[in-house]
């Protein structure tokens, strides 16, 4: 009976471990494939000029591979929006989760779940069609179509993940917890602030994470709302082109194994690095909130 129970855990251990090393392994196999295809544009531009060169013509003659405008669009576009998503997702996630009522929660807890449904496609439309013109008819902008627009629809698009997995969070706090502040005196409020909070900040910096991934990389509504000017913003109003936008809209026109075409996959591997970093600094800021929430308590 043990020998077949250690054949049984030997068996299921050896099977999560080929799946593990099957995903490992196509990770690495797609970080080969861009490497390969990206690195040759280093021979004709140096890393410096191509990563702080400030402007991108790549169609001109002699051809202009600066891609300072596109990561600066990147990372605007993502930090405006996290700055208007997360203390949404988390403020909604506390209401559903400790403010609610119940009945109440159960109402809209499944709309705000249905957002992150919405295909990204129909967030870029809707930014298009009605947050464009309203903005430009609001401020007298030019255009519409800008680096704030596509801040407000990824922060719509992060919204749904922040507060669902910040909810979920709360939840998991220990009801032992809140019934012993409650019996110590303290307000809900107090509790709510004091206890629950610190004892969530790792789920919750996690919920913020994976929000914040989700917009760094998305390419759909970038591509439709901001504006799609490969030049530094000045203002918050200014048409931009982040990295992804720029992939997606001239692959298909580059040629296969040219410079532009290497310039494009040379530009994925700057997405790639700069993803990768913003994952280690937000686990890191997630391990460091985690051992707060703990001493806290």
């Amino acid at each position: 009976m043990t020998t077949t129970r250690q054949q049984t855990d030997n068996s299921v251990r050896f099977i999560f471990f080929v799946i593990a090393l099957a995903s490992i392994s196509i990770l690495f196999m797609i970080m080969f494939f861009l490497f390969m295809e990206g690195m040759p544009i280093f021979k004709k531009v140096s890393v410096y000029q191509f990563i702080f060169g400030t402007y991108w013509y790549p169609t001109s003659s002699p051809p202009d591979f600066g891609i300072f405008p596109l990561i600066v669009a990147s990372i605007s576009v993502t930090l405006v929006s996290a700055v208007l998503a997360i203390p949404m997702g988390v403020m909604t996630a506390v209401y559903l989760a400790e403010l609610a009522h119940k009945r109440v929660a159960e109402i809209l807890k499944p709309i705000v779940e249905l957002l992150a449904a919405l295909p990204s496609v129909v967030i870029g439309f809707f930014g298009m069609v009605v947050v464009a013109p309203f903005l430009q008819d609001t401020f007298g902008i030019p255009t519409g179509l800008n680096l704030f627009n596509a801040a407000l629809m990824l922060s719509f698009m992060s919204v749904p993940t922040i507060c669902s997995l910040s909810e979920d969070a709360i939840y998991s706090v220990p009801v032992a917890l809140k019934e012993g502040s409650l019996a110590l005196g303290a307000t809900h409020l107090e509790t709510l602030i004091r206890v629950i909070l610190p004892a969530s900040i790792s789920g919750i910096s996690t919920a913020v994470i994976l929000g914040m991934s989700r917009a760094i990389g998305e390419t759909m509504v970038v591509l439709m709302v901001a504006g799609g000017a490969a030049m530094v913003p000045s203002s918050l109003f200014d048409p931009v082109r982040p990295m992804t936008a720029s992939i997606a809209a001239e692959m298909a026109e580059a040629p296969f194994r040219g410079d532009h075409y290497y310039a494009l996959f040379a530009t994925g591997i700057v997405l790639f690095l700069f993803t990768l970093l913003f994952n280690i600094i937000a686990d890191r800021i997630s391990n460091k909130y985690r051992q707060i929430g703990e001493a806290s308590l």
